[in-house]
């Protein structure tokens, strides 16, 4: 079965564990509420949607962030596997967004890892921001790079 945005849901662990109805059986709704892709495919149609990725692709590499590859897609993500915890200045422990939303993203490794040291960027946008942040193998001690309102 394959999502309205073409994510493909039997490859999804939340799919599979039943956590997730699917998108095309819930008529965009697989995790309670209107999905924010799904709801854009339906209003403006799939070219529409490619078109709109192509530009937050611009959008994240046109912030020329050192070490981060050039990016060549974005894939639809559930927030429970995007929704890192970042350790803010005073020792806080923060997430920043929601585990049952959706969002478009990608992992790119770092130009400057190694066999010792894999370092990563990950990408996360909606409609209304583009978040990079850097981490470790296992999404591990993740740093924020930049979060910017689109």
């Amino acid at each position: 079965m394959e999502a309205i945005c073409g994510a493909k849901c039997s490859e999804c662990e939340l799919f599979k564990s039943d956590k997730c109805k699917g998108c095309k059986n819930t008529n965009g709704c697989p995790f309670g509420k209107k999905c924010w892709i799904a709801k854009y495919i339906e209003v403006g149609g799939n070219d529409s949607f490619i078109e709109m990725k192509k530009q937050i692709i611009n959008e994240f590499n046109n912030l020329n962030i050192e070490g981060m590859k050039e990016i060549n897609d974005l894939y639809p993500l559930h927030g429970l596997f995007v929704n890192l915890e970042y350790r803010l200045p005073n020792g806080e422990i923060a997430k920043f967004l929601n585990d049952d939303e959706a969002y478009l993203g990608n992992q790119i490794e770092c130009e400057f890892s190694d066999d010792n040291n894999k370092r990563y960027f990950g990408v996360v946008t909606n409609m209304n921001f583009l978040l990079v942040c850097e981490y470790g193998e296992n999404a591990s001690n993740p740093e924020i790079i930049m979060y910017k309102k689109r």
